[in-house]
């Protein structure tokens, strides 16, 4: 873990397991239903599960981070 910035990547981090944890177990316990409402709790679920794998990646430097000299201004 030195690829951490600081100790709010690394509590990031911390959070972003625990949520996907229990965004996984509760998309588990809403896989088998049908209804319209279980659909859409079954999507922000997995929005929910990505964006923690996404939180886990930026707190590893994987993902790129765009400086003001990269942003293109129209």
């Amino acid at each position: 873990m030195e690829n951490l910035a600081g100790p709010e990547k690394m509590i990031g981090l911390v959070g972003a397991i625990i949520v996907f944890i229990f965004a996984i177990i509760g998309l588990r316990g809403e896989w088998h239903k049908t209804g319209l409402d279980d659909n859409v709790t079954k999507i922000l679920l997995g929005l929910m599960a990505f964006g923690c794998i996404l939180v886990a990646l930026a707190a590893f430097n994987v993902l790129p981070h765009l400086s003001s000299d990269m942003i293109v201004k129209a």
